[in-house]
């Protein structure tokens, strides 16, 4: 009997998974444990295992393609049974009639007063910006009982942006005013009611108006909105002038001078016939030497502009989610010192010196933190409304570039490890992590973060908590520069750190003091010994 395998939950955060690579085709047999699939989540790329023996029979989604969690992904069945995706989804199509009869003929024919009357038109609240989701009338230019044609201005509307001029698309009486002067109503709610004269629409709101798709009319206004937006208004010598974004889309497409076209529309508006029907004038000399200087050239910008659409992965829109609400959510501040890195230095070049170890400032950096913690465990902390968790555990994240954005691996009880440890699991982990071969358990439970640009040439900059810690570090590159010790001006290794905290569970003076802490250890290594 055919099983179906679904889109698997492959970290706490992953709502819908892509199918990097499938490592088994139709008709495959597969046995329980198999690798099916690579899967990429919002973290990494994962390999999925088949949990059941059979034949693979049908591939529900195709390699490159992204489905919800819990969606269809595959079919296991015995060998030599038929999968047929087109034909199981038959009977449910076939039942639907005769189980819903009922409600299909009810919905055809409303109660008295629901459905549209002929030739009536219901305009919806135009959404005239990107980000708009509501628009207030800020001036009605007709009122109810005024003959409406198209291209007739009905109203100005109020947006997030600006106030615009809003025509008709339709011809007709103006029934009816949904949103008086001054109101505010959602996008697509209705606006106004345009039809026959003399039409009784007393009964027409914006709900019964609605389910309307079947009536010719109503399915132009739906094609309309995205249109029956903005009035662009162009200042010259002869007063204004009105041009549809229609029009003037298409005159820019026929290189037309908008000056020279007569406008038929209301108050002398270009609508797109007027672009349809216009014939260029033969002196157009004059009105160009007109507009332009004599005394120097006018600069005409070459070129095309081209625009690249990168899709975003899983990974960059998790990254775009977690970041904003932690900068939205958390009030950050930041505090900065500069560290003088000559003992480290040292320290660095003799415990490179043994055999087969390679320790980096950053493996120093994240060792002195793990200490530092220790001493200042607030900092170790997240916020809770409820209540404060000082974690008395230290799981210090450090942050890795890859090709699609960062990930957070965690070194865990971080305090506990020797420099070689920490260097040896830095270096696995973050080879794993750009051949995004890391499990979800390694990226959580992370008490503080690190980030280290250092080795980019940043001296200094700020970083964005990874909630649920309280800071995180930001390291910057070594910088030699003069200092002055001991009264004298020297050559000296400096690093700048940041120290990112949130105000609900660190304050000031806490930061101040881990930052001091941490200074003393990067500045006098052997105390790190202790």
């Amino acid at each position: 009997m055919a099983t179906k395998v679904t889109m698997p939950r492959l970290s706490d955060t992953m709502t819908e998974g892509t199918v990097a690579k499938w490592l088994k085709k139709v008709g495959d047999q597969v046995k329980e444990g198999d690798i099916l699939a690579e899967i990429e989540t919002d973290k990494a790329t994962m390999e999925f295992e088949s949990f059941n023996s059979g034949v693979l029979l049908h591939i529900g989604v195709p390699e490159g393609g992204t489905a919800p969690v819990d969606s269809l992904l595959a079919v296991i069945g015995e060998a030599g049974e038929v999968y047929d995706a087109a034909a199981e989804a038959a009977p449910k199509a076939d039942a639907a009639p005769k189980q819903e009869a009922a409600p299909v003929a009810e919905a055809a024919a409303p109660a008295a007063g629901g459905a549209l009357p002929k030739g009536v038109i219901v305009v919806t609240m135009p959404r005239l910006s990107d980000t708009m989701t509501q628009g207030t009338v800020a001036t009605w230019l007709k009122v109810e009982g005024d003959t409406i044609k198209e291209g007739d201005i009905l109203a100005e509307i109020e947006t997030d942006k600006a106030t615009m001029e809003f025509e008709s698309f339709h011809s007709g009486t103006l029934l009816k005013i949904g949103v008086k002067a001054g109101e505010s109503a959602p996008v697509d709610s209705m606006l106004a009611i345009i039809g026959p004269a003399g039409t009784d629409v007393s009964g027409v709101n914006g709900a019964s108006a609605a389910p309307a798709p079947a009536a010719p009319q109503a399915a132009e206004t739906a094609v309309a909105a995205p249109v029956a937006a903005a009035v662009e208004e162009v200042a010259h010598t002869g007063g204004r002038l009105f041009v549809s974004p229609l029009a003037r889309k298409m005159a820019e497409e026929k290189g037309i001078d908008l000056r020279q076209v007569k406008g038929s529309g209301e108050n002398g508006r270009i609508i797109k016939s007027d672009i349809e029907n216009f014939k260029p004038q033969a002196a157009t000399a004059p009105v160009a030497a007109a507009a332009a200087p004599t005394s120097a050239p006018v600069y005409k910008p070459v070129g095309s502009e081209s625009v690249e659409e990168v899709k975003n992965s899983q990974m960059r829109k998790i990254i775009a989610k977690r970041l904003s609400e932690s900068s939205f959510t958390a009030p950050h501040f930041f505090l900065t010192i500069e560290v003088d890195m000559d003992a480290a230095i040292a320290a660095r070049s003799v415990i490179n010196a043994i055999p087969d170890t390679k320790v980096s400032y950053n493996d120093i950096v994240i060792k002195a933190s793990a200490m530092a913690l220790r001493k200042h465990p607030k900092v170790n902390s997240r916020w809770t409304e409820e209540a404060t968790l000082i974690n008395k555990h230290i799981h210090i994240g450090v942050a890795v570039a890859v090709e699609d954005g960062l990930v957070v691996p965690v070194l865990k009880f971080a305090d506990q490890m020797s420099f070689s440890e920490i260097t040896h699991a830095v270096k696995d982990v973050a080879g794993r992590a750009k051949s995004k071969k890391l499990t979800p358990d390694e990226m959580d439970g992370s008490t503080f973060t690190i980030s280290n640009l250092g080795m980019f040439g940043i001296r200094e900059f700020t970083s964005i908590i990874n909630q649920p810690n309280s800071a995180i570090l930001s390291v910057g590159a070594i910088v030699e520069k003069p200092v002055v010790k001991n009264g004298q001006i020297v050559v000296g290794n400096t690093m700048t750190l940041t120290l990112a905290c949130d105000h609900r569970t660190v304050d000031g003076a806490i930061g101040a003091q881990f930052l001091q802490t941490l200074r003393m250890y990067l500045e006098q290594p052997v105390t790190m010994l202790a």
